[in-house]
C-alpha cells in the first residue's frame, strides 16, 4: 500500500473516531467512550467490504456447493446405503430430508469460515503498517477488538442472507417466520462475533500468514465435523461426542436448525446460553491478547 493510502486511511479513522484530548476518566464515560470508538472501528471496516465485496462472494461458493453437491447426494446415499443416518434424522427430527437437516450446519460452517479469517486480515494490516498507526491513536484496543468482532459477525449475516437464498432455490424447506428469522440472525452475529475474536487472539500470537493459514485450517475443520452439522451426535463414538459437547458450533448449528427447521424448542435456551458463554470467553481472551500487542 502506498504512502499516500495509509494518509488518507489514517484521515478517516482520526475523522470517524472523533479524537478529542478532553477526557473523563469515570467508568460510565470511559464505557461510552469505548462504544463510540467501537462504531467507528466497524464502520471503516464495513467501508472495506463495500469497496471490494468480491470476498463475500468468493467465499460464499464453498457453502453453495456443498448444499448443491455433497448435500444432494447424501440426501439419496443416507435412504439407501446408510439406513443408520436416515433413522437418526428422519425418526429424531419428524421425518426431515438430509438437506434439511445439513443446511443450518452449512450456514454454521459458511459463518465460521469467513470469521475466522478476521485474524488474517489483521496480519496483513500489521505488515502493511495500518495496525501500527491503530494502536498509536486514542483508540482503546477493546474497541478495536468488539469493532473487528462485530463486522465479522455483520459478514456472517450476508453470508447466511446467501445461504437463505440458495436454501429457497433448492426448495428446501425453512420456516420464514419473521420472529424466528430474527433468532437466526441473532445467532449468526453472535456466532460470529464470537469466532471473530478467537481469530483475532490467535493472530496476536502467530505472527506469520503462512502460519495463521495453517492454523485457521487445523482449528477449522476439527470444529466443523467435530460438530451436529453433518451427521447427529448420537451416530459419532463416545469420545467424539464428548468433543461435541464442549464444541460450540454444535451449540449455534443446533439453536439454527431448531430455528430453521425442527422448531422443537426444547434445547433452545441451552443453546443459546452456551453460545452466549463461548463469545464472552473468546471476546475476553482476544482483549487480553491485544493489549499485549506491543507499538
Amino acid at each position: 500500500m502506498s504512502e499516500e493510502r495509509l494518509d488518507k486511511w489514517d484521515r478517516e479513522l482520526n475523522r470517524s473516531s472523533g479524537i478529542s484530548t478532553d477526557r473523563n476518566n469515570t467508568p460510565v464515560s470511559a464505557l461510552i467512550r469505548t462504544l463510540g470508538k467501537t462504531v467507528n472501528i466497524c464502520e471503516l471496516e464495513l467501508r472495506k467490504i463495500r469497496r471490494d465485496y468480491t470476498d463475500l462472494l468468493i467465499r460464499a461458493i464453498q457453502p453453495i456447493l456443498w448444499l448443491t453437491i455433497f448435500g444432494t447426494a447424501f440426501t439419496h446415499i443416507s435412504q439407501n446405503s446408510i439406513p443408520s443416518l436416515a433413522i437418526a434424522i428422519n425418526g429424531g427430527l419428524n421425518g426431515i430430508s438430509y438437506l434439511e437437516y445439513i443446511a443450518p450446519g452449512i450456514l454454521a460452517q459458511s459463518v465460521l469460515f469467513i470469521s475466522i479469517f478476521t485474524g488474517i486480515s489483521m496480519i496483513w494490516e500489521r505488515d502493511l503498517g495500518q495496525l501500527d498507526r491503530l494502536l498509536c491513536s486514542p483508540v482503546p484496543r477493546t474497541a478495536i477488538v468488539l469493532g473487528k468482532s462485530f463486522t465479522g459477525g455483520l459478514r456472517g449475516l450476508i453470508q447466511a442472507a446467501i445461504i437463505f437464498v440458495v436454501a429457497v432455490v433448492m426448495q428446501i424447506s425453512i420456516n420464514f417466520n419473521p420472529l424466528y428469522l430474527i433468532g437466526v440472525a441473532a445467532i449468526v452475529f453472535t456466532f460470529g462475533i464470537g469466532f471473530s475474536s478467537l481469530s483475532i487472539a490467535i493472530s496476536t500470537i502467530i505472527k506469520s500468514r503462512e502460519r495463521i493459514f495453517g492454523l485457521v485450517q487445523l482449528l477449522t475443520m476439527p470444529l466443523f465435523f467435530a460438530s451436529n452439522a453433518l451427521y447427529p451426535t448420537q451416530l459419532m463414538p463416545e469420545w467424539l461426542q464428548i468433543i461435541s459437547f464442549i464444541n460450540p458450533m454444535s451449540y449455534a448449528v443446533d439453536a439454527l436448525r431448531i430455528l430453521m427447521i425442527t422448531g422443537n424448542f426444547g434445547r433452545l435456551l441451552t443453546d443459546v446460553v452456551a453460545l452466549a458463554i463461548s463469545t464472552t470467553v473468546f471476546i475476553f481472551f482476544a482483549t487480553m491478547a491485544f493489549r499485549r500487542i506491543e507499538r
